[in-house]
């Protein structure tokens, strides 16, 4: 056994294990910023996905697993013809494993010849991004959003984000205080996104849906041979949200060339910014309400708002939440995100 993974893990999802427990190989997947992920392969049996899942970012692992039942087995059964990968079983219809030492773990099939890319280099492959994560929503749009549990509270509330960015402004590392003076400035002149928000979510014209909350190109799956699109994947956010979360994701991730730690002008590449615009219209146009459709180009400013919120709000506390390698790298975030915003008010008021 590799990659200190214990028997009694790998045992839980094959029970008739035995003695091949010495030929499992281990995989891992992924960066493990969050949960720690594995491709696991043993003689004569398919290979499958094994995940322990992060109880410090996720509270609740027995709700995150619900979540993923739920929607699962509404695509399953509903014949929405949308693919997840089928759960693996531990015993007694149970799909979560808690191990000796607190930690949980969930498998999943391994879904062969599948990749991901981290950055969309064409508009054509960001086009399809927004269609997956469309035709995700869509699937979902007769499902009871009740169903869900908020596995994250909060987590794309502007409003709830904005009063934590005001509270960090109390704090008592004043030299970053300091240092972030002219960017607090500018982000509280915008607070009028905030009240677009709240709009939002008291008006029956922005209904809930089924939203994945973290739609960027490295959670879509695609076939390593023919390019096309096989399921988004990374189901761990899933929960009732509004129209701008998924959409507002994939603009501020897609729509600029510049990455959230990199110094260069976050320029709005126009092809790109159209390519997800339309690809997740052109799947979700026949739900949306006409609000939504007549506001769908706020989707992006909502969401680079609040990342540039977020990245500050951590770095007047002490970094206390993101992984920096650096100190100051939040900051650099934050106003990255800032020139990322300003950028496509500019980009929006010339179309």
């Amino acid at each position: 056994m590799q990659q200190n993974i214990p028997v009694a893990v790998i045992k839980a999802f094959i029970p008739d294990l035995e003695d091949e427990s010495n030929a499992v190989h281990v995989k891992k997947i992924g960066n493990g910023l969050i949960n720690h992920s594995y491709q696991i392969s043993c003689p004569q049996r398919p290979d499958f996905f094994l995940q322990r899942i992060n109880t410090s970012v996720f509270e609740n692992p027995d709700g995150l697993q619900e979540n993923y039942m739920e929607v699962w087995q509404y695509a399953e059964f509903e014949f929405t013809g949308l693919r997840l990968p089928a759960p693996l079983y531990c015993g007694d219809m149970r799909t979560l494993f808690k191990d000796s030492r607190g930690h949980y773990w969930r498998a999943f099939e391994f879904i062969e010849n599948g990749k991901t890319i981290s950055i969309a280099e064409k508009p054509a492959q960001a086009k399809e991004t927004a269609k997956a994560f469309a035709s995700f929503t869509l699937a979902l749009e007769e499902m009871n959003t009740d169903l869900l549990k908020e596995v994250i509270p909060g987590f794309h509330d502007l409003s709830l984000r904005f009063r934590q960015f005001e509270a960090s402004l109390q704090t008592e590392l004043y030299e970053r205080m300091a240092i972030a003076i002219d960017l607090v400035k500018e982000l509280k002149e915008r607070e009028r996104y905030c009240h677009f928000f709240e709009i939002i979510t008291s008006s029956d014209e922005f209904p809930k849906r089924v939203m994945h909350h973290d739609a960027k190109i490295s959670n879509v799956l695609f076939h390593e041979k023919t390019g096309k699109v096989i399921c988004p994947v990374d189901y761990d956010t899933v929960m009732p949200g509004y129209y701008f979360s998924d959409l507002g994701d994939m603009i501020r991730s897609m729509a600029s060339a510049a990455e959230e730690n990199q110094t260069a002008e976050p320029e709005i590449r126009k092809t790109f910014y159209e390519a997800i615009v339309t690809g997740y219209t052109d799947v979700l146009g026949g739900i949306l309400t006409a609000s939504e459709r007549k506001y769908i180009h706020a989707a992006g400013l909502l969401m680079i708002y609040m990342q540039s919120l977020r990245f500050l709000t951590d770095y007047l506390n002490g970094d206390i939440y993101y992984q920096v390698n650096h100190e100051g790298e939040n900051l650099e975030r934050a106003r990255n995100q800032l020139a990322l915003l300003k950028n496509m008010e500019q980009f929006l008021q010339q179309e």
